[in-house]
């Protein structure tokens, strides 16, 4: 494992909530933001605050993410902050029963949706509208010959990568730095 804060998901009603997308939009601005309120959550995703609440409950009781009561001004606003800084999954783990099997071949479809919808949404912009990050962004990929355990190894290298440049310092008032989505997969596969 190359980051302890990861969590193995092997419930499938927790991968079902995680994989929402909606929720999993939710999960993500925590993710960019740290904890926040249930109305600057809604406003980011365009849901109402009641709505944001309900699916708030909903990865609360799947002990995706836990109430921050510390970081509130009154009685009235309610933070959320997340449990772990990410999870994984592998369907081996719900490969013998046929509702969890279910419910992993959705999050493995719904989990890809996600990632290109992100991507599509930065290439639907114009290279002017992007400014100085349209030199920087990337494409790459490579096909190779791999053994199972040399695709869980080069896992493992790719994690330990993206791990070290999240571990990062904050960025100071006058960094550039804005968020940035890099995702990778690697399955077996034919031209």
């Amino acid at each position: 494992m190359y980051d302890a804060g990861i969590q193995q998901v092997t419930d499938s009603r927790v991968l079902a909530a995680m994989s929402h997308p909606l929720r999993r939009r939710m999960l993500d601005v925590l993710k960019v933001h740290g904890p926040s309120t249930v109305s600057a959550v809604a406003g980011l995703t365009a849901q109402s605050v009641a709505n944001a609440s309900h699916h708030f409950r909903v990865l609360h009781r799947s002990g995706l993410v836990e109430a921050a009561p510390e970081l509130a001004r009154d009685g009235r606003e309610r933070w959320w902050r997340l449990v772990s800084t990410g999870w994984r999954w592998s369907s081996r783990d719900f490969a013998t029963d046929p509702a969890g099997a279910a419910v992993a071949e959705a999050a493995e479809s719904l989990n890809l949706d996600h990632h290109v919808r992100i991507v599509r949404t930065w290439l639907s912009g114009s290279v002017e509208s992007r400014g100085d990050w349209a030199g920087s962004a990337f494409s790459m990929s490579n096909w190779l010959h791999l053994t199972p355990e040399e695709l869980a190894q080069l896992s493992g290298e790719l994690g330990a990568v993206l791990t070290r440049w999240s571990n990062r310092p904050s960025p100071g008032e006058d960094d550039e730095r804005k968020p940035v989505f890099v995702f990778a997969y690697g399955q077996p596969g034919e031209p």
